[in-house]
């Protein structure tokens, strides 16, 4: 299906190991499929990508097989991350909020369970729960939720592994890192890898590998999961030349006129409300008008979407293999972003090496700033590390031929990264462990998404929540009550206004009060700190 067909039908059809003590494993009553087969799950993510920079929420770049995917499956359009790539991670492999799973903030310990920087012996890994219930398990990608052993994939449930243990990186060299002092750490399998100095670029490594399972693994009887987090397009702003050339000139506009296109395009796509106004452009930033420096920030946008095409083409070679080894109709896809856009460095971003090389290449080190970030979040406020929407409004795909029969459909039910591994336990008919290696494990907090993939209304959760560093968040229904670190609560009503521009805290002090108390509870359940966290006296 080419671009045109694809924008016809949204515009017309939108308004372990063996001495586990676990549960016993059980098929639920309502099987994924009319097929006995368990189907194959395969777990998208981008990182720092926003929530209208793909073809099919809304942007311009280039992403035909994410909008294949789209046509011929789901869409979700309030469906939540958890604002940050390692809590975000920690809650899509465990379902637990990241608090729960150990990872309340990054990768460093900073004294306390929840804040130790890894996953705790409290949580199963989704790799662990399907391992158990016969799946083949499978990674390429960036893993952040453990920098050390025995705290890599291959420790928590995962046969085969290629990727990075750490956090961003430079694409084409690993170890040209950000700053002096900071390394990188790519591993396969259970050993430290490096990868070859020429001719490597990290999303095309990580499609290989993710092909190369496929090919290996997905031709046998056991079903397999794939999880595929990328890194693109977390700056670095790192491109091939030939992707990059075709988006440059394309952002000389401005981000004020991308904003107001990629509006206008959501709100033909029904997925958001032409009631809700686009959010003012950030105080921070000025006018496009009055940028001086036109030509690189048109450069910097265009190497990031060119990061995001690049994925794009590699998640098309994946689907590809899908297809040639028969499996895909009965192959569960999913595809998120782990937070919104990322206004690091500032209005303009920043460029860590000060060399007076462009964006792009293996020596220079840049984001693409606050002001192309706001622009990735159309029509939110707020970015990466806040809980405003723009900060946790992730797109989700769903795209399974076998049980998804509404393709090209939206679904405008709320859903959060705590449902991932719920779903797939759900798809695999496999039940959440008790216990595991001896451990009790903390009771699941997300809830499947399978009723909706089969068009129907899901079980509401009473409530969806969010902290990192001090910025906090609760939604029930149609009501978010949220907060920047060190600032009074803000309450809005979602349904009329998801941009959050109405604070209605003054006139409703009875319903802050209540959400105020559902976080307060949530927050002393789950371990989670008055942000800045101060380490324990010993």
């Amino acid at each position: 299906m080419n671009r045109r067909a694809f924008m016809r039908l949204v515009l017309r059809g939108v308004a372990a190991g063996a001495t586990a003590a676990v549960v016993p494993i059980k098929t639920v009553t309502a099987r994924a499929s009319n097929s006995q087969k368990q189907p194959n799950i395969i777990l998208i993510m981008a990182d720092d990508m926003g929530f209208s920079d793909i073809g099919c929420y809304g942007g311009e770049v280039h992403t035909p097989n994410l909008d294949r995917l789209a046509a011929g499956g789901l869409r979700f359009t309030q469906f939540y991350n958890a604002a940050r790539c390692c809590p975000t991670r920690a809650s899509l492999l465990t379902g637990l909020y990241p608090h729960q799973a150990g990872i309340g903030h990054m990768v460093g310990d900073r004294g306390y369970p929840a804040y130790q920087g890894y996953l705790n012996e409290h949580c199963v890994t989704i790799a662990e729960a399907l391992k158990l219930g016969g799946y083949r398990t499978l990674m390429s990608g960036k893993w952040h939720v453990g920098e050390k052993r025995p705290h890599w994939p291959t420790d928590r449930g995962f046969d085969k592994y290629f990727g990075l243990i750490s956090g961003g990186a430079n694409y084409f060299d690993i170890t040209k890192t950000k700053a002096k002092g900071v390394k990188r750490q790519m591993a396969m399998d259970d050993k430290p890898y490096t990868p070859p100095k020429e001719g490597f670029y990290l999303t095309d490594a990580f499609s290989d590998n993710a092909v190369t399972f496929i090919n290996q693994y997905g031709r046998g009887p056991e079903p397999f999961f794939l999880y595929l987090p990328y890194t693109a397009p977390h700056w670095p702003l790192h491109a091939w030349p030939e992707d990059i050339a075709k988006y440059k000139g394309k952002y000389l506009k401005g981000w004020d006129a991308l904003r107001q296109e990629r509006r206008e395009r959501m709100i033909r796509m029904g997925l958001i409300r032409d009631t809700w106004p686009l959010s003012p452009r950030d105080t921070t930033m000025w006018p496009w008008a009055d940028e001086k420096n036109k030509e690189l920030l048109d450069l910097k946008m265009a190497v990031y979407a060119a990061q995001i095409e690049r994925m794009d083409y590699g998640i098309g070679r994946v689907l590809k293999k899908i297809e040639q080894i028969g499996a895909r109709d009965n192959t569960l896809v999913l595809f998120l972003a782990d937070n919104g856009g990322c206004a690091e460095g500032g209005p303009v971003g920043f460029d860590n090496r000060k060399n007076g090389l462009p964006p792009g290449g293996v020596d220079s080190y840049m984001s693409y700033g606050l002001s192309w970030a706001n622009a990735s979040n159309t029509p939110f406020r707020r970015y990466k590390h806040w809980v405003h929407e723009g900060g946790i409004a992730t797109p989700l795909i769903a795209y399974w031929p076998a049980v998804i029969k509404n393709a090209g459909e939206l679904t405008h039910q709320p859903g959060h990264i705590i449902d991932i591994m719920a779903t797939c336990l759900d798809v695999a008919g496999i039940t959440y462990p008790g216990t595991y290696k001896g451990h009790s494990i903390t009771p699941p907090e997300g809830k499947s998404l399978l009723p909706i993939f089969k068009g129907r209304q899901r079980e509401s959760h009473e409530a969806l929540y969010w902290e990192h560093e001090g910025n906090r968040a609760v939604r029930q229904g149609r009501w978010k009550l949220v907060a920047i670190h060190g600032k009074p609560w803000e309450l809005y009503d979602l349904e009329a206004d998801r941009t959050e521009l109405n604070d209605l805290a003054h006139k409703h002090p009875e319903k802050v009060e209540h959400l105020k108390s559902l976080y307060q509870s949530w927050a002393k359940r789950c371990g989670v700190l008055p942000w800045p966290i101060k380490k324990p006296r010993t």
